[in-house]
């Protein structure tokens, strides 16, 4: 979803990014794996919890093939709505879905390194992007956010994170022996996005079967 370092290999290819799907040739089934694992209902919190109004400019980094972004757009017609990722193929497939309409675009970008103004956006958005990254790419991630936030704009996350415990299932137990999420457990994030400048507290998680425990957060940038 970002530029990582060590360069992953996927297939034939490398990259210098993890993609949504793991590797290019498991991203035809990407969008049927993330609706068994119930995106959709994750996501329609998340854009509650990101109460979107109309004329808002609203920047989902991360977007994979694009679903969150067409969520949010439909959640919101009279928002515009801009989905970015480094990955072309995964953004091949997210430019198919909008069939043309105008208010919402997709945009080739690494989170860390993002090609828009500063204070150009009311709303961040971010779902399942940041345990895909190593540790030392996360602070620039979150200090991209920052920046191109309006004063009192806010970043909504939703991700593996907050009091995961191996209670909450296989998923769970995986995360906290994973490198990638476990700098998320606990006060992980909240802590991330408060160096960057942020407040930011958790509100609210879900635990699910086959997700384990999914935790959302709000980040504002101070007014």
């Amino acid at each position: 979803m970002t530029k990582n370092t060590p360069t992953a290999h996927t297939a034939d290819h490398q990259h210098d990014y993890l993609s949504a799907a793991g590797n290019d040739r498991m991203l035809p089934f990407y969008d049927l794996l993330t609706r068994a694992l119930g995106a959709r209902k994750t996501h329609g919190i998340l854009l509650g919890n990101a109460d979107l109004a109309p004329g808002f400019r609203v920047l989902e980094i991360g977007c994979g093939t694009g679903n969150l972004t067409l969520a949010a757009k439909n959640a919101q017609p009279g928002a515009e709505i801009v989905g970015s990722d480094p990955d072309p193929l995964a953004l091949t497939r997210a430019q198919r879905k909008i069939h043309g309409r105008s208010g919402i675009r997709f945009d080739r970008a690494y989170a860390q390194d993002l090609p828009f103004p500063d204070a150009s956006f009311d709303r961040v958005l971010s779902a399942f992007m940041l345990h895909h990254l190593d540790a030392e790419v996360k602070p620039a991630v979150a200090a991209e956010a920052f920046r191109v936030l309006r004063p009192a704009g806010e970043l909504h996350v939703v991700d593996v994170g907050g009091n995961v415990t191996t209670a909450d299932g296989f998923t769970a137990r995986r995360a906290l022996h994973n490198h990638h999420t476990a700098g998320n457990i606990g006060d992980g994030i909240p802590t991330l996005m408060r160096s960057a400048g942020f407040e930011c507290s958790e509100v609210g998680h879900q635990v699910t079967r086959r997700m384990g425990r999914v935790t959302f957060y709000r980040a504002t940038r101070p007014a």
